[in-house]
């Protein structure tokens, strides 16, 4: 796309590819050292997440493998909490974490949590407008048709506002894991628990990295526009 081209469009997202790279390095590390201290509780991701789902009367939800390195998640429409290999057999602070994070959603879910059923409202229209936007965009720009392409603005902005919907749902969620983990037993301790928090704030950052380049990528586009209304 003819955008990738544009020095300006390097200049704007420049800033979050490297915050987004920073997050991931931090993401990675944290993951990797407490994945590898073992809870006392000796328990794995998948015996702790069953203890807690019976714990929270979280009846029809059921618990699967999948392959992939955290690629965990709950999915509300079968009510299945899917846990990466590392997490369902492992028995690290790191599983423990994150294995809780993900039956926080469903706790959610359960609750019909607002935050999240925005977020699940929004899907649709950030899935379209994510390419339909910047098409009205060009093609506003193409044929100098601002309000085409303030509309193409409107529309792409769905991508930011879906990025900043997801940040209260993921804190939400990781604040009921930390809860849960220390009412039920499985997690002792100080060390523990700082591994936790390590853990569970890594991959928070990893959704305020997203919003930052969702909210630069939204900031290109007006720049363009305003560029073509200021020409004519």
């Amino acid at each position: 796309m003819f955008y990738f081209l544009d020095p300006r469009y390097l200049m704007f997202m420049l800033p979050g590819l490297i915050l987004m790279l920073a997050v991931q390095l931090y993401v990675s590390s944290a993951y990797k050292k407490w994945s590898k201290v073992q809870a006392k509780s000796r328990m794995t991701g998948a015996q702790a997440a069953q203890r807690l789902i019976n714990r929270g009367a979280l009846y029809g939800v059921r618990i699967e493998g999948v392959r992939g390195r955290m690629s965990d998640h709950y999915d509300p429409r079968s009510k299945v909490l899917r846990l990466s290999e590392g997490v369902y057999n492992g028995s690290s602070v790191a599983a423990m974490a994150i294995a809780a994070h993900e039956l926080g959603h469903a706790m959610q879910d359960k609750e019909e949590y607002f935050p999240l059923r925005l977020r699940a409202a929004l899907v649709p229209a950030v899935n379209i407008g994510s390419y339909l936007g910047w098409i009205l965009i060009i093609i506003g720009l193409f044929l100098q048709m601002t309000t085409l392409a303030w509309l193409g603005v409107v529309v792409f902005a769905g991508g930011a506002l879906f990025a900043l919907a997801t940040i209260p749902v993921e804190m939400n969620a990781s604040a009921r894991a930390k809860e849960m983990l220390v009412a039920s037993g499985l997690i002792v301790g100080q060390e523990e628990m700082r591994g936790v928090n390590r853990v569970l704030n890594a991959a928070a950052l990893t959704y305020v990295a997203a919003l930052v380049t969702a909210v630069l990528q939204l900031l290109y586009w007006v720049s363009l526009v305003l560029g073509m209304g200021r020409r004519r």
